[in-house]
Parts: C-alpha cells; structure tokens; sequence
C-alpha cells in the first residue's frame, strides 16, 4: 500500500510525548471528584481524609495534567489544529499526509492510586504501525502507550490509543 515510510518505521519504540506534573494537591482531588459525581456526593474516600486508611485517594481517572504540566516535551514541530501528522511531526518525522483521523479505541489497566503530594511523570511511545485496507480504502494504525508513574516509580496507570487513518 506504501502508507508506511522507512523512516516511520524506524520511529517505533520512540518517546512521543512527556509529561511531569506538579505535586497533586488534596483540593485537586476533591474538586475532580465533585465535578465527576455531580449532581451526587462523591465516595467518601476522594474527600474525607478520616475514612480511608492512608488518606484520600484520586478517581482512576483523575487527569493530573488537566490544567497544566509543570514540564513537558515540546514537539519537534508544532502541529496546528485537527493535524493527522501530529505525532509524527511530534517526533520530527514526515507523517503520511492522510486526511481523515478516528480514533480506534483506548484500553486502560490501572495500578497504585494517585494521592496528594504525587508527582506523576507520563511517557507515550510509539508502539506500532500497521497498513490495512478498510471501506475507504488504504488505513493507517498507529498504536501508542502511555504510561504513568508516580515519583516513587509505581505504575499509576498503562493506556493503549489506537488511531485509524484514512
């Protein structure tokens, strides 16, 4: 089909994206899990310190990087808006110029829960290219993972995106 160049393929296993957040604060947990449960209280052990031996935890899906990363990696070449080459610019590579992006499904596989005082470092790499041919004719997958851990170096969580371009 062609999609898939040399110089893709050798950017497999290459570090997209990074992130380092700043220190999660208790009130960020509690104001994420406020606005998740609404218009119900959230679970006790996402705001009240005397219920869970430990302290609060965060939701499995508390985004630290919501707001802002206290560091991250600058893509090699800024994308604009909508951009189906953006990680390829990302990684200073020549995307394949497709025109229409979906987004082919997430898994996520969690580990230690988030808690204040964490910081959490994200990495996404580029797990894998595949050429298929769907409806629309040629496709392009490309698979990535991110995973985060906290400073400590536990897994707080593993997520696998898949994007089809066409």
């Amino acid at each position: 089909m062609g999609l898939l160049t040399d110089e893709m393929r050798a950017a497999v296993g290459s570090v997209v994206d990074w992130r380092v957040s700043f220190p999660v604060a208790a009130s960020d947990i509690r104001r994420w899990a406020i606005a998740v449960y609404h218009p119900d209280p959230p679970p006790r052990r996402f705001w009240d310190e005397a219920a869970t031996a430990g302290g609060i935890v965060a939701p499995e899906e508390f985004n630290p990087f919501a707001w802002m990363a206290a560091e991250q990696r600058e893509p090699v070449v800024a994308p604009l808006p909508r951009d189906t080459d953006r990680m390829e610019k990302a990684i200073g590579i020549t995307g394949p110029g497709l025109r229409v992006q979906i987004n082919g499904g997430t898994e996520v596989n969690y580990g230690v829960p988030i808690r204040p005082g964490d910081v959490i470092h994200s990495e996404t790499r580029l797990v894998e290219y595949r050429e298929t041919t769907g409806r629309m004719g040629p496709m392009l997958i490309a698979v990535t993972e991110s995973v985060w851990t906290n400073q400590d170096g536990e897994r707080v969580l593993a997520e696998r995106q898949t994007a089809i371009r066409y």
